[in-house]
């Protein structure tokens, strides 16, 4: 066979596979190759975390061309340092619903996996209520809490407030999306996001400019077109749910509270959730730190190099999601060496994804960071930050894929412990200490980030090959 033909061969293997990944037709993930495997959910997962962050990045886009921009683009980037706290929710429950669900799919479950999915819902919903009533009351002061002057209070108070009150949606559509990752059919997972896309693209000038009956709501618009996209993405996700057309067979009696399964799943998920709090506060503290020692245009700057940054790496979130699934399903079949492979695989995979990533900040930073802004000032801090966080992006890709497999397993105390070491006991001082001590401002914010991520991936890597996540039960 001449090697044309073989790499055409591959090519058109690899063709088959990209379908088959983006169809969702579902297969037994315990059974086929493990690279097989990792293709059919990392497609979908990664296209998946590419959805989730064009949501910031399309509001940045449209609101950073308004008149006084950079109390738009700072307000956007505050308030979605905000929403990680919400965001923090959301993952750590599903994450909890994906190990459970995964772990009972691996047991050729799927009566139990369902009931777990919905009574992860329950419990979402009750905790978020309490969330969107002291967004809605407190939006202003949310802001100014976060380091925003009296200006910029004022000028977003509207658009923080639809956002922390739509932040119910955000939870469910994060939530749902983990339970069909769990389930193994990341590619109806991938769709919603699609959807709630497509909707926000067209939306956002609509309602940011103005069209025919229309208003311009100029930076409230952006709120609206996300919010309602967002919602839509739910509503297709709660329509496959219950079509009865997938693995999962949802009924009614599913939603009759279960304390025994609520107790389990708040087990795995509050340490998730808690997991996940220590780093967005972290984050959030970050931002204030930025805009208290770089003002307007060095917060708006750092605001621009995360949302960008975060656009590269839900991706490699996605890819280190597909982990996550492998782990907990494979324990649940009792495949326990082909989990620990799974993961090997994965971090090969995410190693020379975030390699791609680190060349396109270093070299192209300051052309990213151009799209979205036109003032100067602003480029040249993004710029500067991009290519110092992109320093540790191979490494942190590693602490990534870990994290999730731990999660995966249901053992989502490990990555909560080193959290909390790296994220408060040592990111946030040196943050403090290099940016207000030694007068290095935003900069020295952003040399600590890759520190700690460094730092997290080393950690995660010894407790990992210690081999106590294999042993969970979920």
């Amino acid at each position: 066979m001449s090697q044309s033909t073989k790499t055409q061969g591959k090519l058109s293997s690899f063709f088959d596979l990209l379908v088959q990944s983006l169809k969702g037709n579902e297969v037994d993930l315990t059974s086929i190759t493990i690279k097989r495997a990792i293709i059919l959910l990392a497609i979908p997962m990664m296209l998946e975390m590419a959805m989730e962050s064009v949501f910031a990045l399309v509001d940045l886009y449209f609101v950073g061309h308004l008149e006084n921009s950079s109390h738009a683009i700072q307000t956007v980037g505050l308030t979605e340092s905000v929403l990680t706290i919400i965001y923090s929710l959301a993952i750590g429950l599903s994450m909890a619903a994906t190990a459970v669900v995964a772990r009972r799919i691996g047991e050729k479950n799927p009566e139990a996996a369902s009931r777990a999915g919905m009574q992860t819902i329950i419990i979402a919903v009750i905790i978020n209520l309490l969330i969107t009533i002291l967004g809605l009351i407190y939006a202003r002061d949310i802001l100014l809490l976060m380091g925003a002057s009296t200006e910029t209070a004022d000028h977003g108070v509207t658009f923080t407030r639809i956002m922390m009150g739509g932040s119910i949606i955000i939870v469910l559509l994060f939530l749902i999306n983990g339970i069909f990752r769990g389930a193994g059919n990341a590619a109806i997972a991938m769709r919603s996001l699609w959807i709630a896309n497509i909707a926000n693209i067209i939306l956002c000038p609509i309602f940011i400019n103005g069209f025919g009956p229309v208003p311009a709501f100029g930076l409230t618009g952006a709120a609206i077109a996300t919010t309602i996209g967002r919602g839509l993405g739910v509503t297709y996700q709660l329509y496959n749910l219950f079509n009865g057309k997938n693995a999962l067979k949802i009924s009614l009696s599913h939603f009759i509270p279960d304390l025994k399964q609520i107790k389990a799943i708040i087990k795995i998920a509050a340490p998730a959730i808690f997991q996940f709090v220590i780093a967005s506060c972290s984050w959030v503290f970050l931002a204030e730190l930025v805009a208290t020692t770089g003002g307007d245009e060095g917060s708006a700057g750092y605001q621009t190099a995360l949302r960008l940054m975060m656009f590269f790496l839900l991706p490699a979130w996605g890819l280190s999601n597909a982990a996550a699934t492998l782990v907990g399903q494979n324990l649940g079949a009792g495949h326990i060496d082909r989990a620990e492979k799974s993961v090997i695989q994965t971090i090969k995979y995410i190693f020379v994804f975030m390699a791609v990533v680190t060349v396109l900040f270093l070299t192209c930073g300051h052309l990213f960071a151009a799209f979205f802004t036109s003032d100067e000032k602003v480029i040249e801090i993004a710029s500067r930050a991009l290519k110092t966080l992109s320093i540790g992006f191979i490494i942190y890709g590693m602490g990534m894929v870990l994290t999730s497999a731990f999660n995966g397993a249901g053992d989502t105390w490990t990555p909560t412990k080193i959290n909390i070491f790296a994220f408060w006991l040592f990111q946030i001082p040196l943050a403090y200490f290099l940016a207000k001590y030694l007068g290095m401002g935003p900069t020295g914010v952003f040399i600590a980030i890759p520190t700690a991520e460094v730092g997290i991936a080393i950690a995660a890597f010894i407790l990992f090959k210690k081999g106590k996540w294999k042993k969970t039960m979920v």
